[in-house]
């Protein structure tokens, strides 16, 4: 077994009000593991997880890159602190380290880290809940959605677009009922491409892991990019067809 597979990831701490590792969690894993050689020649420098949760995610992307990554450093952010501490728990019981925020996404990091994030991953709060669930303390805020399971997704969306390094890529966990078609075509207009990396189906949810990245064949500076022809008409029409296709990919960019 390779010395970054993800088995070798456990929990060492929990609290009551700190959310553990399931099947979401899992497949952001996956999909990361996907990457792994991609990401490897990536290089990155910088590594942001946003709502880290048990530390499940941000512990394995430093276990995934290993110490072929040596120059890499990973931060993680929750607005729950009683995460903040679990995490640190279970990053010092696997040898690896990231500096620990606790604050609401990103706030106060924008200026800091603008530009400079070559990876981030989200499992953000995707479930559908009343607006008024949204934000609350403890464990509630790890998976309170709001309309569609949509109010922290939006909000997390153009938090990344400033974080984002020219070469960075994000990926992100979303469910059937946040409509990833249309945030890929909300990314599209910022020039992101998008592909979906894991597709999984379970008994109460359908989730995909999409990942996100810019191009400068999308990147019209204001323009109205419905009215591109050839390859762009052909990622519209892919995206259509969403959750039905298990992935899609932008031909023109079949290194990512």
């Amino acid at each position: 077994m390779s010395s970054f597979r993800i088995a070798q990831i456990h929990l060492v701490s929990s609290h009551r009000e700190v959310y553990e590792p399931c099947d979401d969690s899992f497949a952001l894993v996956d999909a990361l593991l996907a990457d792994r050689v991609k990401l490897l020649n990536h290089h990155p420098t910088l590594c942001l997880e946003v709502g880290c949760g048990s530390g499940y995610v941000i512990t394995s992307l430093a276990l995934i890159l290993g110490k072929e990554a040596s120059g890499t450093h990973y931060i993680a952010t929750d607005i729950n602190p009683h995460a903040i501490r679990v995490t640190q728990e279970t990053l010092e019981a696997h040898g690896v380290h990231a500096e620990l925020v606790s604050t609401d996404i990103a706030s106060g990091l924008e200026q800091r880290l603008a530009g400079s994030v070559d990876v981030l991953v989200v499992n953000p709060p995707y479930v559908p809940t009343p607006e008024d669930e949204v934000g609350r303390d403890g464990i509630a805020s790890a998976w309170a959605g709001g309309e569609n399971g949509r109010s922290v997704i939006d909000r997390i969306l153009p938090v990344a677009d400033v974080l984002l390094s020219e070469k960075g890529w994000l990926y992100m966990v979303t469910l059937t009922a946040n409509n990833p078609s249309q945030i890929c075509l909300q990314m599209r207009e910022k020039g992101y491409a998008s592909r979906i990396i894991v597709q999984r189906s379970t008994e109460e949810e359908s989730l995909h892991v999409i990942k996100f990245w810019k191009d400068a064949d999308l990147q019209v500076d204001g323009k109205d990019s419905t009215h591109k022809t050839g390859p762009g008409r052909v990622v519209e029409s892919l995206i259509s067809q969403l959750p039905r296709l298990s992935f899609w990919r932008n031909n023109s960019n079949t290194n990512r």
